[in-house]
């Protein structure tokens, strides 16, 4: 093995840790990822209700194509002919909250909200972080298996708040035309 450095040992295990550290990236964090995102707040507005719902039926056709991805993956990897029990349905619950948070913590829109210009945002105008995501993705469930009255809040707040926007400490904002 070549000496990276020529007043190192070749064969020193810090100096290999460091060559591989140096040569992947790893040693460099960028303060960027780790901190929150900052959005432009020129002419955003409270989103509708509306555009909500438009949103989360675009979602919810990727939602179905992610079960049936996740569920041929737990087929092929157990073998199962039918993929059924505890574990299935763990596994398809944390990649629909996966496939939501991972949208929501890095660009504040999902799929389906890209297509209706709407994001999440915190009250800030923040990324929101991990922990945002799931305590509004749990609320989300919460305010739809309430007949959707979580939804209709809205229509009532004058903050124009759903129930998981109010828990999350969240807020969903129309974005206008660039």
């Amino acid at each position: 093995m070549l000496a990276f450095c020529a007043n190192q040992q070749p064969h020193s295990i810090d100096n290999r840790r460091r060559f591989h550290r140096e040569m992947t990236g790893f040693n460099r964090i960028n303060k960027q990822q780790l901190m929150p995102r900052s959005y432009d707040q020129t002419n955003v507005a409270p989103a509708t209700l509306m555009r909500r719902l438009g949103a989360i039926g675009y979602d919810f056709l990727i939602i179905i194509a992610l079960s049936f991805a996740v569920t041929a993956a737990w087929m092929f990897i157990t073998g199962a002919e039918q993929a059924k029990g505890p574990g299935f349905q763990s596994a398809l619950f944390i990649s629909i909250f996966l496939f939501f948070g991972f949208f929501w913590t890095r660009s504040g829109q999902t799929i389906g909200m890209i297509a209706w210009r709407i994001r999440v945002q915190s009250k800030e105008g923040l990324s929101i972080s991990w922990t945002q995501a799931l305590i509004r993705f749990f609320s989300a469930i919460l305010a739809a298996a309430i007949l959707g009255l979580g939804y209709l809040w809205m229509l009532a707040n004058d903050e124009k708040l759903t129930l998981q926007d109010k828990l999350s400490q969240t807020e969903i904002v129309y974005l206008p035309k660039k």
